[in-house]
């Protein structure tokens, strides 16, 4: 009887095993076969799964397949915004492959798209054009918010003992899955950079600080992705605890989370958040709440604190800011230095003047509308990270800043590079409806450094200035922009200012403990 069993499965593998040899679009992993697509000219393989996920417990394995999984349209986001949105789901560990040809070895970049830890998909940065400068992209979907980081391991119970970091244990699968596919798909899985914006930075910046991460990856480019993670394991914990007492679940019957629709499970977490004075404001400088939390396994440290865990002191990396990021733009209207003055004193009160000077001696060409629009949220500490991780670090350590502005906004807003450096402003839209050909010649640059550093650790671009390691002497900044142009320590005394005033939450923080 096994062996007519046996007969009958060959037979039927058969008719997929002969599609599978005529089909260029098919590739075969280590769960089964999947099929992708052309787009624009790459081959394209999306929402290919990569593990399990089971609410609060680290990535399962996936099932294996028997028949060819279509790969042709985006899968699903992890659930967000505290509702079911279509397209997003519980388990939505699937990852998407870009590439231009199989049968190559070529370097591999891993996007961590941005949102911080609560929102957002690939989705919003396909691969293709990136691919095309001789590089195979992968990017994920992963558990965030209440679904990636609810801690309960203070319950007791050891199935929960790594709950409260399951959203990026799911990165690390996709990793996994990485080493071991992706020379299927042309990848060299011994040539990894992981890189991503925003919340994808600070995703970069948190898998260089976990164990299981080590040897998945060989490089790195952080974002604007230094918002600075508070997290310790007693306020994650007191909050997973928080959560259960809101939902009526006893601490000793952890399981029962299982069992809670998600919306109610969200509202629980906020509730939670807002009884404890912890409710955070999108774009304060720091994060806390429903995010990784150092354990001293599975996460060793908080990234840019001020540096990453010593277990990537040979990753090199390669980390910047934009313009102006999240600060709103003060550039629709008329402004005296005077006004401008008075825009800005309540965040510099006696340091005002100081401040106005200290901007007009790093930007000479300065209007007065800069003064409450330069950013104020990332620059100041990612010159910190780079100081110490340039001290501390093995492998070089480069630096950079986007200063495109938008000729709609006028502003080089957060997020605004990254049709620049995935050379996708043809899919700009209403940001860019038109894009110059200076545009399109920034774009080309900018992405092909990256592919650059991905091949080699070097960010160069032949026929552009040499960009050379950074170091807290020479301050080296690559300033990405309509001029392109390298900058040494111009604004230190300028972020030196910022960071005295605009991080004082944080600054309580460490001074007592407590976010109140």
């Amino acid at each position: 009887m096994m062996v007519m069993k046996r007969i009958l499965f060959l037979l039927l593998m058969v008719p997929v095993l002969a599609c599978c040899q005529n089909d260029p679009y098919v590739v075969k992993t280590t769960n089964g076969l999947v099929r992708g697509f052309d787009e624009e000219g790459t081959m394209a393989f999306k929402s290919i799964p990569y593990a399990h996920a089971e609410r609060c417990m680290p990535p399962a394995p996936v099932e294996k397949w028997d028949t060819i999984m279509d790969c042709t349209e985006w899968g699903p986001q992890s659930l967000q915004s505290g509702r079911i949105q279509p397209g997003s789901a519980e388990d939505c560990c699937v990852l998407n492959v870009w590439t231009t040809d199989l049968d190559a070895k070529k370097p591999v970049m891993f996007w961590c798209h941005g949102g911080g830890f609560d929102s957002g998909t690939s989705a919003w940065n396909p691969g293709m054009c990136l691919a095309k400068k001789d590089v195979v992209v992968v990017s994920l979907n992963h558990r965030l918010n209440i679904i990636g980081f609810l801690d309960l391991s203070a319950t007791g119970d050891p199935k929960y003992k790594y709950s409260g970091n399951v959203g990026m244990m799911d990165a690390v699968k996709a990793l996994e899955w990485v080493r071991d596919n992706i020379n299927k798909f042309g990848g060299d899985p011994d040539n990894v950079t992981i890189f991503g914006e925003s919340g994808g930075g600070g995703k970069v910046g948190t898998l260089m600080c976990m164990p299981a991460a080590q040897g998945l990856y060989h490089k790195a480019i952080i974002m604007s992705g230094t918002i600075l993670n508070v997290n310790h394991k007693a306020m994650t914990e007191e909050l997973g605890l928080a959560v259960l007492d809101e939902l009526g679940i006893p601490h000793n019957e952890p399981d029962r989370i299982k069992d809670v629709p998600y919306d109610k499970l969200y509202q629980a977490g906020q509730r939670a958040l807002s009884a404890r004075g912890l409710v955070r404001t999108p774009g304060t400088p720091i994060m806390w709440g429903f995010g990784p939390v150092p354990d001293g396994e599975v996460l060793l440290q908080q990234p840019f604190q001020p540096d990453f865990a010593s277990i990537s002191s040979d990753i090199p990396l390669v980390i910047g800011t934009t313009f102006n990021e999240l600060q709103r733009g003060q550039y629709n209207r008329q402004m005296t230095l005077e006004q401008a003055k008075d825009a800005v004193r309540a965040t510099f009160g006696d340091e005002t003047d100081a401040y106005a000077e200290a901007l007009a001696q790093a930007w000479p060409d300065y209007i007065p509308q800069d003064l409450p629009s330069i950013d104020n949220l990332f620059r100041a500490k990612t010159v910190i990270t780079a100081d110490a991780a340039s001290a501390s670090k093995k492998a070089p350590v480069y630096n950079y800043m986007f200063t495109w502005k938008s000729p709609s906004t006028h502003v080089s807003a957060h997020g605004a590079e990254l049709n620049f450096c995935f050379n996708t402003l043809h899919h700009a839209g209403r940001d860019l409806p038109n894009p110059s050909e200076s545009d399109l010649r920034l774009a080309d640059r900018m992405a092909q450094s990256w592919a650059n550093f991905a091949h080699t650790g070097n960010p160069n671009v032949e026929g552009l200035p040499e960009w050379h390691p950074y170091t807290k002497a020479n301050g080296e900044c690559f300033m990405f922009g309509p001029e392109i142009e390298i900058r040494h320590n111009f604004d230190r005394t300028l972020e030196e200012i910022i960071d005295r005033h605009c991080f004082q939450k944080l600054d309580a923080f460490r001074a007592t403990g407590s976010l109140k």
